[in-house]
């Protein structure tokens, strides 16, 4: 392992640190989706670093743009989940959901 691979290490861990706390700390719904996306992308990071460090770099690429890829299809999918949310709840507000029983 090389610094370098600390480096994106760090990085990587701050990103998903910061979705976490992001998660912890939001009661919006597009804020929570950001915070999760923040989350994904300090995985990437990861990703990327790790392969750089090991000399897989093809494969991390190749890893990560499948990432990418799933990961577009659960944006859409939670984007349109949130929008009909927001239509019938009249609200973003994590805590006024529990109105959308039944």
């Amino acid at each position: 392992m090389t610094n370098t691979w600390y480096l994106y290490l760090f990085f990587a861990a701050a990103l998903v640190f910061a979705g976490i706390l992001g998660l912890l700390l939001r009661r919006n719904l597009i804020k929570l989706f950001i915070a999760i996306e923040v989350i994904a992308k300090g995985i990437s990071l990861l990703l990327l670093g790790t392969g750089f460090a090991k000399g897989n770099i093809l494969v991390a690429q190749t890893l990560v743009v499948t990432f990418i890829v799933v990961e577009v299809s659960l944006v859409a999918t939670a984007l349109a989940l949130i929008i009909n949310i927001a239509r019938q709840a009249k609200s973003l507000d994590i805590r006024q959901l529990s109105r959308l029983k039944g």
